[in-house]
């Protein structure tokens, strides 16, 4: 089955106001100038800068998205932001468990779990990140605890439409290593036999690649059958560099 890949850029924490919509404004020039791309577009910004990057958008084929959300539509929780808060600003999609989250905050699988479902619940597409450290990757147990944490963080009622799956090496991320292509492979293919007793139409659920994708290694990693796209960290606060990152997706 043919998926159409996803090009998603986590801003995480950086960027004031002024830079955030310049980011988004260059984008989204790109997109308006007609460029040819074989994928869908994405950026998370901060949460402070979603408003501001939506009006930089200005409607450009660019969708909008979070990088965190609360379990919870609303109550007594001091700096948290909900999912319906988040689509109500316009996003569509949000990121949920991704590795900086687990390790600075202690997020568990069932938290994640339960941040996905609420994103469901406010109509946004949960982008559900997996995978280890270099000390899980050096004891040759990635594969146990990719599928632990996939078993663990995915909700029911997760299907094609309403879910992502972002495998993200920790010992990846910002580093600028990658693992080989074959390990890529190994863990793509791996995942994508668990999504089909995990999720709806499990076959077409896109699972991307995240960890030091960049310029030059993206269309090796996005040739692989099933890596549908990347979750893009510091790549993605460059114009050029997203816009390269998603010409070379085929």
């Amino acid at each position: 089955m043919a998926i159409r890949p996803l090009i998603a850029g986590n801003w995480k924490m950086n960027g004031l106001r002024a830079g955030a919509e310049a980011l988004a404004g260059g984008i989204a020039q790109r997109v308006r100038d007609g460029g040819e791309i074989h994928c869908d577009l994405l950026v998370c910004p901060p949460f402070l800068h979603i408003q501001a990057v939506s009006g930089a958008l200005g409607g450009a084929s660019i969708a909008l998205g979070a990088q965190d959300c609360h379990m919870e539509e609303a109550g007594a929780h001091t700096g948290d932001v909900s999912a319906a808060m988040l689509k109500d600003a316009g996003c569509s999609h949000v990121i949920v468990g991704h590795s900086e989250r687990r390790a600075d905050h202690g997020e568990s699988d069932a938290l994640v779990r339960a941040k996905a479902a609420a994103a469901h619940k406010a109509g946004l597409v949960a982008i559900i990140c997996i995978g280890e450290t270099l000390a899980e990757r050096d004891a040759g147990i990635t594969l146990q605890i990719v599928e632990a944490q996939l078993r663990g963080s995915i909700p029911e009622g997760a299907d094609a439409v309403n879910t992502i799956v972002a495998y993200e090496p920790v010992w990846a991320i910002g580093t600028g290593r990658t693992p080989t292509l074959e390990q890529v492979v190994e863990v793509h293919d791996h995942i994508r036999g668990l999504l089909s007793g995990l999720a709806g139409e499990g076959e077409a659920v896109r699972i991307l690649y995240g960890g030091s994708m960049n310029p030059g290694n993206a269309a090796d990693l996005l040739a692989i059958g099933n890596v549908n796209g990347g979750l893009v960290g510091g790549a993605s606060l460059k114009a050029d560099d997203f816009w390269s990152i998603a010409d070379s997706a085929v």
